[in-house]
C-alpha cells in the first residue's frame, strides 16, 4: 500500500467513525423550543405558552387561536362552545385554483376547525360571558356565512340569558368564495349588535393581528370598547395596498395598534397577560353603569 493510499485509508476509517457516531446520537424531538419571529430569542416552548405566548424578551405577541384564548380569559379554562358544529356551504358553486367545498374538507382535516371563529360560553372572574373567537388558520380568518351566523346566535345566547359578549378579531377580511354571501354579514352582525345595545349589555372588541377588511368595517370596531393587542396590524386595505394605490410613503408604524389608538379609532391597547384582569373590570363597570341607568 503506498502512503497515499494509507492516508486515504486512515481518513476513510476516521470518517466512518464520525458518521457512525452522528447516526447514534438522537435527535431533539421538534416542537420543545420557540423562537420569536421578531427579535429572534429561543425559548422553551412550554415557558412561551406559561408566558401567554409572549416573548419575554420583546414582548412580541405570538398569533394564537380561539382554544388558547379561552383558556387564558375563561375562569379555570372552562367553558361550553356554541353551535360547534355549523359547516359552510357552497352558495356560489366557486372553483379557483380548486373546488371550494374540497378547500372546506381540507382545511376541517388539516386543522380541527369546522370555520373561522368558535364561540364559546364560560365565566370571566364570575361574570357570564360569551367569546366569539376568530381563527385565522382557518382560510386566513376569512370572514364567510357562518362566521355571521355564529356571531349572529351568539348574541341571541347573550340577549336571552343576560351576558356580556366579546369578539376577538383576527381576520383576513370577506371570504372571496362565498362573494355578496360574504359581504352580507357585516350587515347581518352589525344589526344584531344593535340589539345587543337595546338590550343593554356589554359588547367588548379585541383587535389582534392582523384585523382587516370587512371585519374592520364591521363588528371589529362597533365594541363598546375597542382594544387591542400591542403592535396588532388593523387596517381595512393592507399597508402595501395602501401606498401602491395612493403613491406615497406611509407613516412610521402605519396601521399598528399603537397608531391606530393615537388616531382615536381605539380605547385602549392592552398587555395579553392583562387582558383577563381588563376585561373583567370592564365588564364590571359596563353591567354596574347599566344597573345605575335603569334606577
Amino acid at each position: 500500500m503506498s502512503v497515499q493510499e494509507e492516508e486515504m485509508s486512515w481518513f476513510k476509517r476516521i470518517r466512518k467513525g464520525i458518521l457512525t457516531e452522528t447516526e447514534d446520537k438522537k435527535e431533539t424531538p421538534e416542537g420543545l423550543w420557540y423562537k420569536c419571529p421578531s427579535c429572534k430569542n429561543i425559548i422553551r416552548s412550554e415557558e412561551h405558552a406559561e408566558n401567554y405566548y409572549v416573548c419575554p424578551n420583546c414582548q412580541h405577541h405570538d398569533r394564537i387561536g380561539s382554544e388558547e384564548y379561552f383558556n387564558i380569559l375563561f375562569d379555570n379554562g372552562k367553558y361550553r362552545l356554541l353551535n360547534p358544529n355549523i359547516t359552510s356551504g357552497d352558495p356560489l358553486h366557486f372553483t379557483d385554483t380548486k373546488k371550494y367545498t374540497d378547500r372546506i374538507r381540507s382545511v376541517i382535516a388539516n386543522t380541527g376547525l369546522k370555520d373561522a371563529i368558535e364561540t364559546a360560553a364560560g365565566k370571566i372572574d364570575g361574570h357570564d360571558t360569551v367569546i366569539a373567537c376568530m381563527d385565522f388558520d382557518f382560510i386566513g380568518g376569512s370572514m364567510g356565512s357562518v362566521v355571521g351566523e355564529k356571531i349572529s346566535r351568539a348574541i341571541d345566547h347573550c340577549i336571552k340569558y343576560k351576558k356580556a359578549f366579546i369578539i376577538i378579531s383576527k381576520s383576513g377580511g370577506a371570504r372571496m368564495m362565498e362573494g355578496a354571501f360574504s359581504l352580507m354579514q357585516m350587515a347581518k352582525t352589525s344589526a344584531k349588535l344593535t340589539l345587543l345595545s337595546e338590550a343593554q349589555l356589554p359588547y367588548i372588541s379585541i383587535l389582534t393581528n392582523p384585523t382587516t377588511g370587512g371585519v374592520t368595517a364591521s363588528f371589529a370596531m362597533l365594541g363598546d370598547l375597542n382594544i387591542a393587542e400591542p403592535k396588532a396590524l388593523i387596517g381595512f386595505a393592507g399597508p402595501r395596498v395602501v401606498k401602491e394605490t395612493i403613491k406615497k410613503d406611509l407613516p412610521e408604524g402605519f396601521q399598528t395598534a399603537e397608531f391606530v389608538l393615537e388616531t382615536g379609532f381605539l380605547d385602549k391597547i392592552i398587555h395579553r397577560k392583562d387582558l383577563k384582569h381588563q376585561l373583567a373590570f370592564f365588564i364590571d363597570t359596563l353591567t354596574q353603569n347599566v344597573k345605575k341607568s335603569k334606577k
